[in-house]
């Protein structure tokens, strides 16, 4: 049976990510209807605020113009992430801190690592990246001039979630003439063949569709409780489990940090994320670990004012995927299909992976499903075993001690074979790319490089011969004197983005 009538349960991100990408794939077969359906009662969870440069190929392939994104959402750049105080000494001179940027860590295209590495502690790691001076001096990584969706250092962006979900449903509906229906989904019939059949909604309508994406969040209506694929709890790899959200107001001439802030604490981090106007907050704790009056204590201390629980909102973290994302004519995208920490903003960055495969291998019938669906869910749960491990890496090898915490994620780390196999083999040899085989390692080489290192991970050095090692010093010693006058040629990020603003305002006029 031809596949005519697909079924979005569920809005926010994942659901008009989903949306997107399926239409860009769909659109050419006129007989192909798409509906998402949102629910009026339960509000988006919306603390995504963070991306990877994969976004920009994604929001260029849905037609969204960056000015757009720019302009509606709030939106700020993003180089990377900071982390301060994830280790007990100091892997950066001046400061308990290290950079993941998204920058490449070889100069000039070269692996100078070995000799870094023989000159360990001198300096800081992430500097083998051109963003580096870029975050340290608030810069923008485009000129005015750069096109769109291109910088002169790669990057992101920080947004605010509920007008992005905004502007990708209206791209979705506008563009690809997705429909939209305001109702409640409270549950959903099955055939005898295991098969969705149609949805049950609130006010006691009944609607059928050939095919079903789950994007309900962490209830899973259809994925979880109607078709009762379990869910694989991961808690034990990452002890975090809850997080206080807040929003704080910015000042208009406010510096804006090109870079998402990751702070560590006694029981977990505090997320940092500038918008044009105001920082989206966040402290991740684990509850075993600290109660929710020391948490509240701990967010109190960054923000530098006495926070009370009616001041923040509370959200549970469940880590942890289903046991199967595609199950007969029902796929799970989002919060429904799994969800970890928001550690290297990996939620986004997941969904968009999961929706884009399915809508590139799309079954055009009900018949083809079961030549699709195994590959599929091997491809999307080794996605997420190695995103578990990235952001667990960032916990267990640390070198903190000085709480119960940091203790049982450092020597009572429970980690997965391969994450174990991996730190295994550099201890003794960098990580390289053939380390790395599969396409759905959605962190590479260079992210674990600027991770391992910015944490100072004990790799045996290499002795480099005479000639090597001029080479690479060479290497260095220019890379950092181009990347310092890089950074000296670029506007700050707050000009550049209140330019941006002016020059739209006099186009106006």
């Amino acid at each position: 049976m031809k596949i005519k009538k697909i079924a979005i349960v569920g809005g926010g991100t994942a659901g008009w990510m989903a949306a997107n990408h399926l239409g860009v794939e769909l659109s050419g077969d006129s007989q192909i209807e798409i509906t998402l359906i949102e629910s009026p009662d339960v509000p988006v969870i919306g603390v995504g605020e963070g991306t990877v440069p994969r976004i920009r190929e994604t929001l260029h392939k849905f037609g969204i113009s960056e000015l757009d994104l720019l302009v509606s959402c709030d939106t700020t750049f993003k180089t990377g992430i900071k982390f301060s105080n994830w280790m007990t000494k100091s892997p950066e001179p001046g400061g308990n801190y290290y950079y993941h940027p998204f920058s490449s860590p070889y100069p000039e295209g070269y692996d100078i690592t070995d000799y870094w590495l023989e000159g360990k502690g001198k300096e800081g790691f992430s500097r083998l990246a051109d963003a580096y001076f870029i975050a340290e001096q608030n810069r923008s990584p485009k000129l005015m001039s750069s096109p769109p969706y291109s910088g002169v250092v790669d990057y992101a962006y920080h947004f605010n979630a509920g007008k992005f979900s905004e502007l990708i449903a209206s791209n979705a509906q506008k563009r690809f003439g997705v429909k939209y229906k305001s109702e409640t989904v409270r549950g959903a019939r099955t055939g005898e063949d295991g098969n969705l059949r149609s949805l049950i909604y609130a006010s006691g309508e009944e609607e059928q569709f050939d095919f079903y994406i789950d994007c309900s969040g962490f209830a899973s209506i259809l994925m979880g409780q109607e078709l009762q694929v379990p869910f694989v709890d991961k808690s034990a790899q990452i002890l975090t489990d809850t997080a206080l959200v807040l929003q704080e107001p910015t000042a208009e001439n406010d510096p804006i940090q090109p870079y998402t802030s990751a702070t560590a604490h006694k029981a977990g981090w505090i997320w940092d994320i500038p918008l044009t106007n105001r920082r989206g907050l966040g402290c991740v704790y684990s509850s075993a670990h600290l109660t929710e009056s020391d948490a509240l204590g701990e967010f109190s201390s960054y923000v530098g004012r006495a926070l009370d629980i009616a001041d923040v909102r509370k959200i549970p973290m469940k880590i942890g995927y289903r046991g199967e994302f595609w199950k007969k004519n029902c796929v799970a995208l989002g919060l429904a299909q799994g969800f970890v920490e928001p550690l290297e903003a990996t939620s986004i960055l997941v969904t968009d992976l999961s929706a884009n495969l399915l809508a590139k291998s799309f079954p055009r019938s009900l018949e083809d499903i079961p030549s699709l669906s195994g590959y599929y869910n091997k491809a999307v749960k080794y996605a997420w075993e190695r995103v578990i491990d990235f952001v667990q890496m960032h916990y267990c090898i640390s070198d903190r001690r000085d709480t119960e915490f940091w203790v049982d994620c450092t020597e009572n780390s429970k980690n997965s074979d391969e994450l174990a196999e991996r730190l295994s083999r550099w201890l003794v040899s960098t990580p390289k790319r053939s380390d790395f085989f599969s396409t759905f390692d959605l962190f590479g080489v260079e992210n674990y490089l600027f991770v391992l290192y910015g944490m100072e991970y004990p790799t045996k050095a290499i002795t480099l011969g005479e000639k090597e090692r001029r080479g690479a010093a060479d290497i260095y010693r220019e890379a950092l004197l181009r990347f310092e006058s890089l950074a000296g040629d670029l506007m700050s990020h707050r000009d550049w983005l209140t330019e941006l603003q002016c020059h739209l305002n006099r186009s106006r006029t």
